[in-house]
């Protein structure tokens, strides 16, 4: 069944590839906090000030990158690149957001190999954080006044924050869930949406667990020094079922090539997360870091290469098809339930996040440089509308000075 609307139309004008490249690539250099900073941070550069597409279109890839697997804020970014420029778009704006962080993370691989140390930057990262928490509050409530449109999406929202933080389940089946009931709604199937809120007590009962990858040809050679093509088709197989943020990544790397293969020992995969925590955008390219302790240069070109090479063919096969969901009742409704379950998470997120963020550089009680940093910081943003990209460098000068006057702890 159909709507007697059309798709919506994208109203930007012509992008060139020059505004792609400078702008995916001062994100990639900038977009520190994890993929809802990042999804944050797209938000203000992509809708708000460029204009490039609406903030409903904005949502509508947020909600399709939950539906196919791979690291979900890199995902929207290639998701922009079609949009704007079509198939070569997608490859530019994807590889300007990954190339500097994979040579940001190279380079701290480099010296942590050599060294056997992390460089300490921890008070640069601890003014950026306030400023992340006050750059994803203000993204949500926009995306938030565009997404819950109606009492009932309310309601999916407040249903979504409950499973998410006082269930298992994991954030991307709470976003299909409610892409689904919320799809069944408005396609007239009332009954069927009672009969799903009967479900939810069974599939919230029993912890979900995420499936393993250990491919047995691989357990069998965990003595051997693994080759190019095996860290490869590894990470190859983990872009291509990896649901959720990247940070779900270092589940399977800690249950397979910690456990399974013997690549890795337990601290040096603590360490490359580290790394990949210190390095901006996408945080999948900690694999960067495991590829060259496990086969130096060569292993983290291939490691990257295979853990987002199928995000660009997701993408790329699904996104010409994300306009066409709006024209069905259930799709159009299924987009609009998954956004609400977005809107759930990204809550959830910041709730999490300023805790962690607001806290002395020692991590105990909270700081009042710190929440004052996150207060001028929402000032800046919302009353003079400075470049969410200006205030995360000054997050970070500010970060380095607390720190060096004894004001962070």
């Amino acid at each position: 069944m159909t709507t007697s609307m059309p798709p919506r139309q994208n109203p930007i004008e012509k992008v060139s590839y020059g505004d792609l490249t400078r702008l995916f690539l001062r994100l990639s250099l900038t977009a520190f906090g994890g993929p809802v900073a990042h999804i944050a941070m797209g938000e203000d550069e992509i809708v708000t000030r460029r204009k490039w597409m609406t903030r409903e279109d904005y949502l509508d890839l947020v909600a399709a990158t939950n539906l196919i697997p791979g690291p979900n804020s890199t995902e929207v970014m290639i998701h922009v690149g079609y949009v704007t420029r079509g198939i070569s778009g997608a490859l530019v704006a994807g590889a300007c957001f990954i190339g500097p962080a994979f040579l940001l993370t190279l380079v701290l691989a480099i010296l942590y190999v050599s060294s056997g140390q992390i460089p300490q930057i921890e008070a640069l990262l601890w003014g950026i954080k306030p400023v992340i928490v006050a750059i994803i509050a203000q993204a949500g409530y926009r995306l938030a006044v565009t997404a819950l449109k109606n009492g009932a999406l309310w309601v999916l929202f407040a249903a979504a924050m409950g499973l998410v933080l006082f269930t298992d389940v994991p954030e991307v089946l709470v976003m299909i869930g409610a892409g689904v009931v919320y799809g069944l709604y408005v396609a007239g199937f009332g009954g069927a949406v009672v009969g799903l809120g009967a479900f939810v007590p069974r599939l919230t009962g029993e912890p979900f667990h995420m499936p393993t990858i250990s491919p047995t040809w691989l357990q069998a050679a965990a003595a051997i020094p693994p080759s190019l093509w095996d860290i490869f088709f590894y990470f190859l197989k983990i872009g291509a079922v990896l649901f959720g943020s990247g940070y779900v990544l270092i589940t399977y790397i800690q249950q397979d090539v910690v456990n399974g293969f013997g690549w890795l020992t337990g601290r040096q995969l603590l360490d490359a997360v580290a790394i990949g925590q210190l390095t901006p955008g996408p945080v999948s390219t900690t694999v960067a870091v495991v590829g060259y302790i496990v086969a130096g240069l060569p292993g983290a070109v291939v490691a990257t290469a295979g853990i987002f090479l199928p995000s660009f063919v997701l993408v790329i096969l699904t996104a010409p098809l994300i306009p066409k969901m709006r024209q069905s009742k259930f799709l159009g409704g299924f987009l609009s339930g998954v956004n609400a379950g977005v809107i759930a998470a990204i809550v959830v997120t910041l709730l999490e996040l300023t805790n962690a963020a607001l806290k002395t550089l020692e991590g105990g009680a909270w700081s009042p440089v710190a929440i004052g940093l996150a207060a001028v910081a929402g000032v800046l943003l919302i009353r003079y509308k400075v470049n969410a990209s200006w205030l995360i460098v000054l997050g970070g000068v500010v970060g380095v000075i607390a720190a060096a006057i004894g004001l962070a702890g």
